[in-house]
């Protein structure tokens, strides 16, 4: 397990407690570095959506444990948010909301010489994932392959 995996998951650990507590799903924490900075980052939602004060309210209970705690070595920036209109989809809970929705998805490989797909979620399984394209052509994915998928934005 990389060290990024390790706090992740040490967050997880921590913070759920306080997100159920207050009736949110814990979507995704991340801990990344972009530029010269890191960040540790969690996602959270809830029926009706996330609003800029349910942040507020987590990030202020989660700062205590964070200090208290003190398990991450590397300067970074908290920050708590909405996933946002085009969530990723990375559990199996996120995958079975989203049947029947439309995705984009980004390819490490070009498959049949595209690298972005979008379809209606079908199905999917621990080693691939079906959708169904406009023109109503089903095409299954190995999900090694698979950079990202999430949610489409539709206008």
């Amino acid at each position: 397990m990389s060290k990024s995996e390790s706090y992740e998951a040490k967050t997880e650990e921590l913070i759920q407690p306080l997100i159920d507590s207050r009736g949110f799903e814990l979507v995704d924490v991340e801990f990344v570095k972009e530029g010269s900075d890191w960040y540790l980052r969690v996602y959270i939602d809830k029926d009706g959506g996330i609003s800029v004060n349910d942040c507020e309210d987590i990030s202020r209970a989660f700062n205590e444990i964070l200090d208290r705690e003190d398990y991450i070595s590397e300067q970074y920036i908290f920050e708590v948010s909405s996933p946002g209109l085009t969530r990723p989809l990375k559990k199996e809970k996120d995958f079975k909301r989203s049947i029947g929705k439309l995705v984009d998805i980004k390819l490490y490989k070009p498959m049949e010489k595209v690298k972005e797909l979008t379809g209606v979620l079908k199905d999917f399984d621990n080693v691939t994932v079906t959708i169904e394209t406009d023109s109503g052509e089903y095409k299954t994915i190995d999900r090694t392959n698979i950079a990202k998928i999430s949610l489409a934005f539709c206008d």
